[in-house]
């Protein structure tokens, strides 16, 4: 089911020349087998007519308003998980929203403890400390509590949602070298070690800090089943690179399921046909296969 404007998705659909059939979305009491070439629609209308690749600030409210609609009904039990699209975060900056991300924004409006991001492909999985911050602001971002949290939140998810028994973390740290010893920075010693520690006597199998450009070397990586990375620059471009179309966003650490592509909106493609839709793709076929492993 999909939260949209039926009117331009069907614009659209004209435009690229895709043959799929749109209809109303009706809550029912039992899930009904999807028809291929079929898509239901939950129509909301735009506040005012969409170019694409050209956003309109007028639209920002009616964005955020669709993202409410889909937490909401996530939260209630009618939807089993929600997959968001990407997302232009200076449209809703411009109208006054303070909008750093998605992960942000569900976290604060699904409650539950502080989000985790994780981009997995296949057996690449990447968490990270910090999600939206400009580089200046990880350091202080960072402490032993918070870190002792994602690893826990990363954790659970590994064994609950892929059944990943004591799954092995490899966790990297903030400074070149991983610190060297203190003489590039001492986070590693102050911040990143004691919360290791910690996480260590929770029973957590945790390991690091590691030098983050020697942790993705592929026979290092084959030890571990997930990796922390400090900040987003740091874990996010190595899965992009080996799996850009086939990467996916999952939001840990909230009551509800939630996951998306790996990359922006890409507005220089938009109303192309030249678009990928691979990552789109992965991450409905993984909502969908979370979702049916926790209700299975």
């Amino acid at each position: 089911m999909c939260l949209a404007d039926r009117a331009l998705l069907a614009e659209r659909a004209r435009q690229l020349q895709l043959p799929v059939k749109l209809h109303d979305y009706a809550p029912r009491a039992l899930p009904v087998a999807h028809v291929p070439g079929t898509l239901a629609v939950a129509h909301t209308p735009l506040a005012v007519p969409s170019v694409a690749g050209r956003p309109d600030v007028r639209n920002a409210r009616y964005v955020l308003g669709l993202l409410d609609v889909a937490i909401d009904g996530a939260l209630s039990g009618e939807f089993a998980a929600l997959v968001t699209a990407p997302v232009q975060k200076s449209l809703l900056n411009e109208a006054g929203i303070a909008f750093s991300g998605h992960t942000e924004y569900l976290a604060t409006r699904a409650g539950g403890g502080p989000p985790v991001m994780l981009l997995s492909a296949g057996e690449l999985r990447v968490a990270l400390a910090t999600t939206h911050l400009p580089l200046a602001r990880v350091s202080g971002a960072l402490s032993i509590e918070s870190l002792c949290h994602t690893l826990a939140t990363l954790a659970q998810a590994l064994e609950h949602w892929w059944g990943i028994r004591t799954p092995r973390i490899a966790v990297c740290g903030l400074n070149p070298h991983a610190g060297e010893g203190g003489h590039l920075g001492d986070e590693e010693l102050t911040i990143i070690q004691p919360a290791l520690a910690r996480a260590r006597a929770q029973g957590l199998s945790v390991h690091g800090p590691l030098p983050a450009d020697t942790v993705f070397v592929p026979r290092i990586l084959a030890t571990f089943d997930a990796v922390l990375a400090m900040y987003h620059d740091q874990g996010l471009p190595v899965i992009k690179h080996v799996a850009f179309e086939r990467a996916v966003n999952v939001t840990l650490g909230l009551p509800i399921l939630r996951t998306s592509p790996d990359h922006g909106t890409a507005l220089d493609l938009a109303g192309t046909g030249r678009a990928h839709a691979g990552s789109l793709g992965a991450a409905l076929r993984l909502a969908s296969q979370l979702a049916a492993q926790r209700h299975g």
